[in-house]
């Protein structure tokens, strides 16, 4: 091909009139290539979440967004010492009550359907796991009848024991408890003191915002 009739061919080309239709088509698909894979990781592989009180301070911080892992609870168990975003009840869009999940999965003053309603989440740490027998008394927690308390890092200050309590924690269920414990609306005072294994939905891995940092 001659230079001439190469830059004719060039000159073309540069000049393909503007499709509308082939661009819209093209954003078209980029935008919902998007939405699928925002929908499959939101769904099948991490839960994002807000931790508004400071019930998990000073491991997290009020207002701080954590990143769980779905994976982890899909093909393994809850750990002691995991924090674990799950669900802890709804909000009934009916009469606007806020409840923990009922055995009858229902709100417990309007009766509406919980699948009716908005999901509540919590953030906590798992301290109990099937079968493990918790007592709390001294400002610490034990652990299976030992008489030496559980090692707690991650906590601050020494809790607030005003009366001992006893807990046996049933098969597929977890006692959770938050980092701050003179400060955490927990198990210890929750109608309900065990959350079942199918509200467990992630691990929380780091926090993103305000700041990235990986959580213990």
């Amino acid at each position: 091909m001659s230079r001439k009739n190469a830059s004719k061919r060039a000159d073309n080309i540069e000049k393909k009139p503007f499709n509308w239709k082939e661009e819209l088509i093209s954003w078209v698909q980029i935008l919902v290539t998007a939405a699928v894979i925002a929908f499959v990781l939101n769904t099948f592989i991490i839960a994002n979440s807000r931790v508004p009180s400071p019930s998990m301070e000073p491991t997290i911080m009020t207002k701080n967004r954590v990143i769980g892992s779905r994976l982890s609870y899909q093909f393994g168990d809850p750990k002691r010492g995991d924090i674990a975003i799950f669900i802890f009840g709804y909000d009934c869009k009916n009469c606007h009550t806020s409840y923990q999940t009922t055995p009858e999965g229902v709100c417990p003053v309007c009766s509406r359907e919980d699948k009716k309603n908005s999901v509540v989440y919590y953030v906590k740490r798992v301290i109990g796991i099937p079968g493990d027998v918790i007592d709390i008394h001294d400002g610490h927690v034990y652990l299976n009848n030992s008489e030496t308390p559980l090692e707690e890092p991650y906590v601050a200050d020494e809790m607030e024991t005003p009366v001992p309590l006893h807990y046996e924690v049933p098969e597929g269920h977890y006692f959770m408890m938050g980092d701050n414990r003179n400060n955490s609306a927990d198990a210890r005072f929750w109608r309900y003191s065990y959350i079942s294994k199918d509200a467990m939905i992630a691990k929380v891995l780091f926090r993103y915002f305000p700041t990235i940092g990986k959580i213990e």
